[in-house]
């Protein structure tokens, strides 16, 4: 069985998947956003703070878990109606109601997140399904990584979206294995982003890979990169925009003008789920797995080693 996530003095899978089924003492349900923002505001006192944005229930209690393991103070839990009463999480998660199917609902909720909290609050996010994994991630825990990142005068963190998925579709029809997921060693390339007139924009890259890359007839073009700013601070004024890009152009760099800095991996389920369960793709992929496809082992070294995230200057 593969450890999960890597390090000695975390628990193994069987162990981590244990006490994600039994996480209990559900906190109260916020309705919408504004109700959170009038009631349980206080939350946003500490920090970090994960935002999970939920798509269904699957892997949700070990999404929370993980992150939890991480380090961050509180998460907040955005659930669609159908899942409101969703009850599997402790007194350190906060569920809010609210539509995820919409592509507006990230940057709209986040900007709001933004204004709303106190200047310099640091989030992450990301979907349910998802996991957080940086360098050295097994034994630095995430206060420990924004605080070097906070030293380095950085207000936003790049990450890459790492697809995991089953290599056994018949056993495993969903696309998702915790215990043994596959993930592509190979096949990511970046292209230099430019704004709306053609002008390079400076340190800023779209990145592809992955499942969107290789089944990319099934993945509409506006959603193939797998660039993703997961980690920010709240900075006044900043917005989000449709694109999950910030209204800061410096919040969307992948390192400062100087040298290289720390950036992340989101090992992420999302694709395969949506690949196995939309009607047009569903039957069209009889397998997920190509020559490229490499078992993930939950470690930081393993993405290291192969050049998809970067530890910069944190040793």
């Amino acid at each position: 069985m593969i450890p999960y996530p890597g390090a000695k003095h975390l628990a193994s899978l069987d162990s981590f998947t244990d006490s994600a089924a039994n996480l209990t003492g559900l906190p109260m349900t916020f309705t919408s956003l504004d109700d959170f923002l009038a009631k349980g505001r206080s939350a946003l006192a500490k920090c970090p703070i994960a935002v999970i944005f939920v798509d269904d229930d699957v892997e949700l209690s070990s999404t929370i878990a993980h992150h939890q393991k991480l380090g961050f103070a509180s998460t907040l839990l955005f659930l669609p109606p159908q899942l409101a009463d969703w009850g599997n999480a402790d007194g350190g998660v906060h569920r809010i109601v609210h539509s995820t199917a919409q592509s507006e609902t990230v940057p709209q909720v986040l900007t709001k997140l933004i204004a709303s909290a106190p200047p310099s609050t640091w989030f992450y996010w990301g979907y349910s399904a998802e996991y957080l994994v940086y360098p050295f991630y097994e034994s630095r825990n995430i206060n420990e990584l924004l605080a070097f990142h906070t030293e380095e005068r950085r207000d936003a963190m790049l990450a890459y979206v790492v697809d995991l998925y089953a290599s056994d579709l018949g056993r495993h029809p969903d696309g998702v294995n915790l215990g043994s997921p596959m993930f592509d060693s190979a096949g990511y390339y970046s292209l230099q982003r430019h704004d709306r007139d053609g002008k390079p924009l400076d340190r800023q890259i779209d990145v592809f890979g992955g499942l969107r890359w290789r089944f990319e007839e099934h993945i509409p073009w506006n959603r193939r990169r797998i660039d993703r700013i997961s980690l920010f601070r709240a900075v006044p004024g900043t917005t989000m925009r449709a694109d999950f890009t910030f209204s800061s152009e410096e919040m969307n760099t992948f390192a400062c003008p100087w040298h290289h800095n720390i950036t992340a991996a989101i090992a992420s389920f999302r694709t395969a789920k949506a690949l196995k369960s939309n009607p047009a793709s569903k039957w069209a992929i009889p397998a997920l797995t190509w020559s490229k496809s490499k078992e993930f082992d939950w470690s930081s070294r393993q993405l290291l080693d192969l050049g998809i995230i970067e530890p910069g200057q944190w040793f």
